[in-house]
Formats: C-alpha cells, sequence, structure tokens
C-alpha cells in the first residue's frame, strides 16, 4: 500500500491512475483536498472502489547454523489483501461542503511465511546448540515452522469546508481508526529419525521433540485525530494545503497461546500494549489547469514518523521521518475517455535498529496509470493499475537475535495494485 510507515494514501481508484490528487475537486478530495470541494460538483457525489494489491515481503538471511548453500536461507512472505473498498461522499451547496470517507488508512492485509521467520528460526538453531554443548548439531533435526499475521487499521473521516472571500476555503474535520490484527504461529525441531535410532544403538533414549513454540495472539484498538485543511484556488492555479495529527493507537495483546511469555515471545505477552500510532501527516499541492483538457499536480508529503510511537519505541530508530514526492497529469481525450499517469518516490529514514521481520520497510518509486470514462453526465468509471519498485535493504548484526552469532539480512519488497471504481453524481 501507498504511503508513510504505518499509513495508506491510496483509497480512490484516481490515486491509482495519477498518484498526485492534492489538488482534486472530484469526490476522491474528501480524503486528499477536503478545502477544495467547495469548488466541485454542486449537489452530491458518492463512489465506491475496490482495489486488489499483491505483495511479496522476503528476507534472505545468512547465519552460521543454517545448512543451506552459503549458510543462507530465503524466508518467503506472501501478503494479499483480496478486498481493500474506499468509500466517499460528498455534498456541497453554495459555500460549504460537507464530506466523508471510508477506507483502510493504515497497514493492510494479511502476510504468511511459510518456513517461519529468521527472528524465531537463528535463536531456536542456537539455543539446541548450546544447551547440548554442541553435540546436537543442525544436520541432525528438522525444523517446521510457520507465521502469519494481520494488519488493519479502518478509517472513518468526516470534514466540514468553508469558502473564504473568492480565492479561499478552509476545511476541518477528524477521523476515527480502529486496529484489527493478529499474530498466529508456530517453531517445532524435531530430531531426524536416523538419529533417534543411532542414539538407541548406544543405549541413549530421546525423545523427538527439542523444541515446541506456539503463538497465538490477537490485538485491537481505536484512536482519533484532528484534520486541517486550506484551499487557493485563481484561475488555472490551485495550492493547497492539509495536517492530519497523530492517531495514537495504543493496543492490548489478548493471547490466548503464548508457549515461551518470558522468553522469545515476550512482545506476545497476554495484556502487554503495544504503540501502533499513525503519523502526522503535512500534504503539499499545487494543481495547474494547462489547457480544459490538460490538468497536472505536483505534491509533497511529511510523515512525522519520528513522534508516532511504536513498539519498543523503535521510531527512535529512525533517523527522521517520511518524505514523499509526487506527480501527476491527465488528460480528456473527448467528453468521454480521460486518461493518466503519475508516479511517487517514498524515502523513509531508515536504519538497522528500526528494521524487523515482523514490520521492514524499503525506499521506492511508484508509477501508475489508468483511465477514466464518463458513461453519462452522472456517472464515471475508473480503472488503475501502479508497481511499486522498492530498494533491496541489506543489515549486518554482531549479534543476531542474541545468539552472539554474526549474520546478515536483505529485506525485500515487490507490489502491485490494480483497482476498479464508480463515482455517481446527483
Amino acid at each position: 500500500m501507498a504511503g508513510g510507515l504505518m499509513s495508506n494514501t491510496n483509497y480512490h481508484i484516481a490515486f491509482d491512475r495519477m498518484m498526485a490528487r492534492g489538488a482534486s475537486f472530484e469526490v476522491d478530495a474528501a480524503y486528499s483536498n477536503p478545502a477544495g470541494l467547495v469548488w466541485g460538483h454542486e449537489g452530491w457525489q458518492l463512489s465506491f472502489n475496490w482495489q486488489i494489491p499483491t505483495q511479496n515481503r522476503d528476507i534472505e538471511s545468512t547465519f552460521p547454523l543454517y545448512t543451506e548453500e552459503n549458510q543462507t536461507k530465503t524466508f518467503h512472505g506472501k501478503a494479499s489483501a483480496p478486498f481493500v473498498p474506499g468509500l466517499f461522499a460528498s455534498y456541497h451547496k453554495d459555500n460549504w461542503a460537507i464530506s466523508a470517507m471510508l477506507g483502510i488508512v493504515g497497514s493492510g492485509g494479511y502476510v504468511r511465511y511459510n518456513e517461519g521467520l529468521p527472528m524465531f528460526i537463528a535463536p531456536l538453531m542456537a539455543g539446541i546448540y548450546a544447551k547440548s554443548s554442541g553435540s546436537i548439531t543442525p544436520e541432525m533435526y528438522d525444523i517446521d515452522a510457520q507465521v502469519k499475521g494481520k494488519q488493519y487499521i479502518y478509517g472513518a473521516q468526516v470534514s466540514f469546508a468553508h469558502k473564504i472571500g473568492d480565492y479561499f476555503s478552509a476545511s476541518v474535520g477528524f477521523r476515527v481508526s480502529y486496529y484489527q490484527g493478529y499474530y498466529r504461529g508456530h517453531v517445532k525441531a524435531t530430531l531426524k529419525d536416523a538419529i533417534i535410532k543411532g542414539l538407541a544403538s548406544q543405549g541413549i533414549n530421546r525423545t523427538a521433540e527439542l523444541i515446541n513454540y506456539q503463538l497465538d495472539c490477537d490485538q485491537s484498538g481505536w484512536g482519533v485525530n484532528p484534520i486541517l485543511g486550506a484551499n487557493y484556488h485563481n484561475g488555472p492555479l490551485t495550492l493547497t494545503a492539509k495536517y492530519e495529527f497523530r492517531t495514537k493507537l495504543n493496543i492490548p495483546n489478548s493471547t490466548s497461546v503464548n508457549s515461551d511469555p518470558d522468553g522469545l515471545l515476550s512482545a506476545f505477552k497476554d495484556g502487554n500494549k503495544t504503540r501502533y500510532d499513525i503519523p502526522a501527516l503535512l500534504s503539499i499541492a499545487a494543481g495547474y489547469e494547462f489547457t480544459p483538457k490538460l490538468r497536472a499536480t505536483l505534491e509533497y508529503h511529511w510523515f512525522d514518523d519520528k513522534h508516532a510511537k511504536m513498539s519498543n519505541n523503535r521510531q527512535e530508530a529512525l533517523k527522521r521521518g517520511t518524505n514523499e514526492f509526487l506527480a501527476g497529469v491527465e488528460y480528456d481525450i473527448n467528453k468521454t475517455w480521460t486518461v493518466s499517469v503519475g508516479g511517487q518516490r517514498t524515502d523513509y529514514g531508515l536504519s538497522d535498529d528500526y528494521q524487523t521481520n515482523t514490520s521492514f520497510a524499503c525506499d521506492s518509486y511508484s508509477i501508475g496509470a489508468g483511465v477514466a470514462v464518463n458513461v453519462n453526465e452522472h456517472v464515471r468509471i475508473n480503472a488503475g493499475y501502479f508497481t511499486t519498485l522498492y530498494s533491496d535493504y541489506e543489515k549486518q548484526v554482531d549479534n543476531y537475535y542474541d545468539t552472539k552469532l554474526s549474520g546478515t539480512e536483505t529485506l525485500k519488497r515487490t507490489n502491485g495494485v490494480i483497482g476498479f471504481g464508480i463515482d455517481y453524481k446527483f
């Protein structure tokens, strides 16, 4: 999903096909530019949007106890969110406008690692080796592991806008965000049959199971944040600004299974609270209508991630907040067809201490394109696709997950989103 570390910005298909929507007067402005709706359609507008993102989150781990070639193992994570809806509504009359938006405002989707994660596997292997004084090596046992998780932050937003004079307007609103997620998984290590038989032949009786970690943890909670907006519109030029205050989310664990609450799985201990704040966001945009058919927008986002609290105060490890630069162009071929294209650069303030197996980010470029079809004066259909090209993030650790051994991780992501939507004007 597009946006900062805990934020999404792609709710409407117009974003997928153009990216920079901060100067919009259409119904998607209910999120991107609420103050601008006083220059939009007079009356009611409604919009329904459906996006299907696909994403891979792979971790390439190198660790001395792995038995794979070059002691390197790839943990493949498949993320999916088969149905990501976005609902918009606005009403404009004279100098006033009211708007509302429902969508997934943060995180979004499921991810599954069918071979577990290095943060669990590496300590397990090191623990077995240490406890056996080196007599049990990785070739002597099998590991069965799986980790899956879900993170959704649902948001409902309402804004009120008023036109001030001939060129200015302002908006005020708020958003209620509800977090829902879970972590479930297991890590088991069992001696191979041949090893057990070999020990038995020496008169040593040993059970197959060496370690068995189990986890089932649900999380939920909610928060509220104010949103302020401003718009200047004079002829072909539109200038906008919007500020979303930080949303405080302090999420308690509801853990039904935790086989190691005071050790490896301590973060998931029942009743413990985890911060998942949505960072404050400043967005600034400039739109220009070169001709009645050709429009372009430049936009900038600043996510104040350093002051959005996270688990174990991870935000303090960030070098700075997130910078995003967006640009988009759309062209009306005729009264029916509009084509558009756009791009986005996302630059995080990442550091080794910030990145974790369960939540990591990579700097990226996104490119989107699509069409809008005006079926008649009331109905518009939007279709768009964007893909994100991520830079791999590599980190080297001297004490890899407290194993007292060195390790290396290369964090990789891929992403693509296809979306369809329908706008209706009354």
